[in-house]
């Protein structure tokens, strides 16, 4: 063959290949092409996957920054405990009020054993004065003597 031949290819231009060769040919390309395409698919879930962690990292991030100082609201134990220790300092206010007035609250057991004390210890003082009038007039007569 010389160098100075042209090749000239149109529509009508034959090849002349083994059928052995084309189908072999396609193959690799259909073969190529499901792989292509199976990668492809493998990084839109990879990324999908990505984008939905990211997501839920940045609300994991705003929910732990913002839970602790309250600007997430509160669970409902929370708001219950909360009511619950509301209650109980207007109680302890009341109480308190009470004791500095002079108005503390007793039950009635703890008021019979308070009057129970009160009337032995008016006794004992009684005896113990009566007992210091006998000493005196002990000692006043023996002294007299």
């Amino acid at each position: 063959m010389a160098t100075d031949e042209v090749v000239a290819l149109s529509d009508k231009t034959s090849v002349g290949m083994p059928i052995r060769n084309l189908i072999g040919l396609i193959g690799a390309v259909c073969v190529g092409a499901w792989a292509f395409f199976g990668v492809q698919e493998r990084l839109n879930i990879v990324e999908t996957n990505q984008i939905l962690m990211q997501a839920d990292v940045t609300k994991n991030s705003i929910f732990s920054e913002k839970w602790p100082r309250g600007e997430l609201g509160s669970l409902p134990a929370d708001a219950e405990q909360f009511m619950l220790i509301e209650h109980l300092s207007g109680e302890f206010e009341k109480l308190l009020n009470n004791i500095e007035n002079g108005n503390a609250p007793f039950d009635r057991q703890q008021a019979l054993t308070l009057d129970f004390y009160r009337q032995r210890i008016e006794a004992l003082e009684e005896k113990v004065e009566i007992l210091k009038d006998k000493m005196a007039q002990i000692k006043f007569s023996n002294g007299a003597h």
